[in-house]
């Protein structure tokens, strides 16, 4: 899903000569710590609240802080987890959208982006998931897939994460289906460490099975 895929929002814009104030005013209205600065069609940059809160006069206009304007902003060809990562990495309220020309299209609000992140790994979906921990240099996904599918299960969504502690890598793995009984086992089976699961077990306790058949047995 590319950037251009998803609708910009129309939250408005600050012009280089509006005041200080008038862009503090403007973010308390809309609710957000950042806004974008537009001239003449073409993306000037962006300010934080922190960023005019220290200004010595509110009344200037934003030419005098214009050495404050971050160049922050996502092209709207890219996919769209870059602008999660610049809004992550950067603790931003919105990513402002621009094409290859500096064109300012409008802006993502850091809101809608979870919205899209929840869509693209599917977290609606009602199947398990299995966290293991492993050796980066023994992650397979096809010995993986393999071993769910031999289960009747079927891979749905799969992402890696280094633990930067100890280099290990956590590898969550989303299933089509809820049971995660004989996945687990087969997992354990070839000696994966399963950090933790989120999913329906039905192990079948054989001993307990066994008991209560006897019980109706001698009850006959």
């Amino acid at each position: 899903m590319l950037v251009s895929d998803l609708p910009v929002e129309t939250i408005p814009y600050l012009l280089p000569e509006d005041s200080i104030n008038s862009a503090l005013q403007l973010m308390l209205d809309n609710q957000i710590s950042h806004l974008p600065i537009v001239k003449d069609g073409k993306f000037e940059g962006m300010l934080s609240e922190d960023d005019l809160l220290n200004a010595p006069d509110v009344n200037e206009p934003l030419t005098t802080v214009s050495h404050l304007f971050h160049k922050t902003a996502v092209d709207n060809h890219r996919h769209f987890l870059s602008a999660v990562k610049i809004a992550a990495d950067q603790g931003l309220s919105i990513v402002p959208v621009k094409d290859r020309e500096d064109n300012y299209l409008g802006v993502i609000t850091y809101h809608n982006l979870l919205k899209y992140v929840s869509q693209f790994l599917n977290l609606h979906h009602q199947g398990a998931l299995i966290v293991l921990e492993i050796e980066p240099r023994q992650f397979s996904f096809s010995e993986l897939s393999k071993l769910v599918e031999s289960n009747n299960g079927q891979i749905m969504q799969l992402n890696t994460f280094i633990i930067p502690e100890n280099g290990m890598m956590q590898v969550a793995i989303r299933l089509s289906n809820p049971d995660v009984s004989d996945i687990l086992a087969t997992f354990q089976r070839y000696e994966y460490s399963v950090k933790y699961y989120f999913g329906e077990e039905h192990f079948t306790n054989t001993l307990q099975n066994n008991y209560e058949n006897l019980m109706a047995f001698l009850n006959i």
